[in-house]
């Protein structure tokens, strides 16, 4: 049980997965701290100063923390569109990859040749 275990979680995709959560946990805090730090202050200062608030995440409404889901949303928002700039550039550096290889056949190796000729004179 143990070596099917050690099995499990050396393959590829576990290790890769567990790379994908731990960049995606620093990733995070980079957008919360560039909604939080930049564009909360930039965009949203007017809103938050009619509201007699100073960040989004103090704003209430109703006894609702609403500020709390707003900057959630920005934040999601935010991480889906730049994975899709992402990984639409790696989609496209793999396409002009693929464009770029050569599609020549491989020649056939001596042994094969050989052996073509050994089929050739059998056919005869």
């Amino acid at each position: 049980m143990i070596k099917e275990f050690k099995e499990f979680v050396m393959r590829g995709n576990v290790i890769d997965l567990a790379v994908g959560v731990i960049i995606g946990g620093a990733f995070n805090k980079i957008v919360s701290s560039l909604i939080e730090d930049v564009i909360t202050p930039l965009m949203l200062k007017p809103l938050l100063e009619a509201a007699h608030v100073s960040t989004l995440q103090d704003f209430v409404w109703h006894g609702s923390k609403i500020g709390l889901f707003i900057s959630s949303v920005i934040t999601f928002i935010l991480t889906a569109f730049v994975l899709f700039l992402i990984i639409k550039g790696m989609n496209s550096a793999k396409k002009k990859e693929a464009a770029a290889a050569p599609t020549e056949t491989a020649e056939p190796s001596n042994q094969e040749k050989l052996l073509m000729e050994i089929r050739d004179s059998l056919k005869k």
